[in-house]
């Protein structure tokens, strides 16, 4: 919200919602002037919310909380109900506002990323616009870029398997650094913290159905059982999403986390 350290807004919010609705409970848009950013699911109701909150800007008193019916009357037939809340909003307000969203995006899934190539660089634009912590981690120096998504922080991590310990419990575990051995050495250290906690709900392994099978014969070879490697997928990304374009592959994957997460819940 760098927009509004230069002027005042009003943060328009789902509050709660019933039935079928475009948007649940937590999202939000702020409403400008001339702009917005962000949104509330779209339509004749987002519109309605817009022309009600720059009503606000522009010096009238309006409802602070506005109860809609998502009915004919409004040319959408979702049929549910939604609560909006209107609220100004001003530079003075940035670091409460940027505190409140900081504590919404540590309930979102963490997501760990092993590798900084050309998909992982493609992968981590495309998460920075969904509901996950982005953990990145490379062994190699000056691999990152400089600006970040919010929800992405990134770490050196040399030998980069060692970054698997300090996971927090439920991450999913995204592997396809530049090394073969590197990927390796991650899915291991992956199925041990597995053996011994049980608490990374997915591992995915970026290659062929090739370079798994080569996986599982090293993995095995080091005392992983046959039950441990069913624990690993790979290929990744949704089977059905075809291409080797990084752009591609980052959506395909994106997509399967969000299968993964029940993240899709969209009237």
């Amino acid at each position: 919200m760098k927009l509004l350290s230069a002027q005042p807004a009003v943060l328009v919010s789902v509050q709660a919602h019933r039935g079928s609705v475009p948007r649940e409970a937590g999202a939000w848009m702020a409403v400008f002037a001339d702009s917005t950013f962000g949104s509330i699911g779209g339509g004749h109701l987002e519109w309605q919310a817009m022309e009600q909150a720059r009503a606000q800007l522009g010096g009238q008193v309006g409802l602070q909380v506005r109860r809609v019916s998502l009915g004919p009357s409004l040319g959408q037939c979702c049929g549910g109900e939604v609560t909006l809340q209107f609220e100004p909003v001003s530079a003075s307000d940035l670091t409460r506002l940027h505190q409140h969203f900081s504590d919404q995006r540590a309930l979102w899934p963490p997501v760990a990323l092993f590798g900084g190539g050309h998909v992982a660089t493609a992968l981590v634009q495309v998460l920075g616009r969904l509901p996950f912590r982005v953990h990145w981690l490379d062994s190699r120096d000056g691999i990152f870029p400089e600006d970040l998504p919010a929800n992405a922080c990134a770490e050196h991590s040399d030998p980069v398997q060692r970054g698997v310990a300090g996971l927090a419990p439920g991450t999913r575990v995204l592997i396809m650094s530049f090394s073969h051995a590197e990927d390796l050495d991650v899915v291991a250290a992956c199925l041990l913290r597995q053996r011994l906690h049980a608490d990374l709900p997915f591992i995915g392994l970026i290659g062929s159905r090739s370079k798994w099978a080569t996986f599982r014969h090293r993995l095995a070879e080091r005392g992983f059982s046959a039950q441990e490697l069913g624990q690993v997928t790979s290929p990744i990304g949704v089977p059905d999403i075809a291409g080797k374009v990084p752009d591609v592959i980052a959506v395909a994957v994106a997509a399967q986390l969000l299968q993964l997460s029940g993240s899709t819940k969209e009237a």
